[in-house]
């Protein structure tokens, strides 16, 4: 008995046998957005919270008790190393000072007299050799009188950043009286504890990349400068210590700070990790032949390392290649595709997506 199709059927019949007879050279290419593989530096990273010291940190005090003369320096304020910053009243160290050097004065001049009637033979040579004696004792005198003195002067050790003023010209200070705090803020140290699996990857000179919440589109780099020598029995930590260079003075100690140890830097292959096409234990690619029509080839790559966004590629890829990044989805082994664009630094999905817009839309 012969089968009887509805006349509606009938068109939808004839549009299938025509879609199934048309060749796989005459389909439409598929649009799709690629990424090229790329060398790029890349690490392990470590990551860590630490805290800021200053390079050199000191608090100058009093040695004395005297009263506060003159303060030169305000807060806050970068001096260089020797600079005068708080002078002790010293008029009585400096009376007796006049006092020794005039009688080294004195005591001088004996010894001149002394060795020239000596060398006539008019004085005992006994009288010229206390005399000197006599001399010595008040140099030493006077050497004792300046070193008191430099007490009275406190000048920077270094150059650095003054702390705030606490004390005012006229107060009477005792020894231990805090004067002012100084800092060396040039360059930072930053110690931070990274777990104890990871001391054997750690070693001086290892480069790192620093944040703080202060300044949240700031990056600093340092190295690491020394790795602790004992691990922390509770924690199982080991300290570490960097060093940052804070050029422009923003770093200051005591801030919280957010640390990424680029550990085991090399140069590798690099695709976005949207491109990847996962099936069990193995990872594939799709990638663009560039031969006029961008024909696709479905590849087996080896992979490595993850980070934000991107994956290592070990084996699969040369530098240079295309790989199908956005699309993955809708097209094929072997089929052709329609290039909308190629992502990089500059380039992002968006933007491509837009421009292709405004170009349909100007053709028509």
């Amino acid at each position: 008995m012969p089968i009887r199709l509805a006349s509606h059927v009938l068109p939808l019949l004839l549009c299938l046998l025509l879609a199934l007879a048309t060749p796989l050279h005459a389909q439409q290419p598929t649009a799709v957005i690629a990424a090229e593989a790329r060398l790029e530096s890349w690490s392990d990273p470590i990551e860590a919270l630490g805290t800021l010291r200053a390079d050199e940190s000191v608090t100058l005090s009093a040695t004395v008790t005297e009263i506060v003369a003159e303060l030169a320096f305000g807060d806050g304020e970068v001096v260089e190393a020797g600079k005068l910053l708080v002078r002790l009243a010293d008029d009585e160290e400096q009376a007796d000072l006049r006092v020794a050097q005039a009688l080294r004065d004195e005591r001088r001049n004996a010894v001149n007299r002394l060795a020239q009637l000596q060398e006539r033979n008019l004085a005992p040579r006994g009288d010229l050799e206390d005399a000197r004696a006599r001399l010595r004792q008040v140099e030493a005198e006077i050497q004792g009188l300046e070193a008191r003195l430099a007490n009275y002067r406190l000048r920077a050790p270094f150059d650095g950043v003054t702390g705030f003023r606490n004390i005012s010209v006229g107060s009477l200070v005792t020894p231990g009286t805090e004067l002012v705090t100084l800092d060396k803020l040039d360059v930072m140290k930053l110690d931070f504890n990274v777990p104890e699996v990871f001391l054997s990857l750690l070693e001086p000179g290892l480069t790192l990349t620093a944040h703080s919440a202060a300044y949240p589109d700031d990056d600093f780099t340092g190295t690491i400068a020394s790795v602790g020598a004992r691990v922390d029995p509770v924690s199982r930590s080991v300290p570490v210590r960097a060093e940052l260079d804070n050029p422009d003075l923003k770093l200051r100690p005591g801030m919280l700070i957010e640390v990424v140890v680029q550990r085991q830097p090399r140069e590798t292959m690099v695709i976005p990790e949207a491109a990847l096409i996962p099936e069990g234990n193995r990872q594939y690619v799709l990638v663009l032949h560039e031969n006029g029509d961008y024909q696709v080839e479905r590849r087996q790559i080896t992979i490595g390392a993850r980070r934000k966004g991107e994956v290592e590629v070990l084996e699969g890829l040369s530098e240079g290649q295309l790989v199908v990044a956005h699309g993955t989805e809708r097209v094929r082994d072997g089929q052709p595709a329609r290039l909308l664009g190629i992502l990089d630094d500059d380039t992002s999905v968006p933007e491509i997506l837009r421009r292709e817009r405004d170009a349909s839309e100007a053709e028509s």
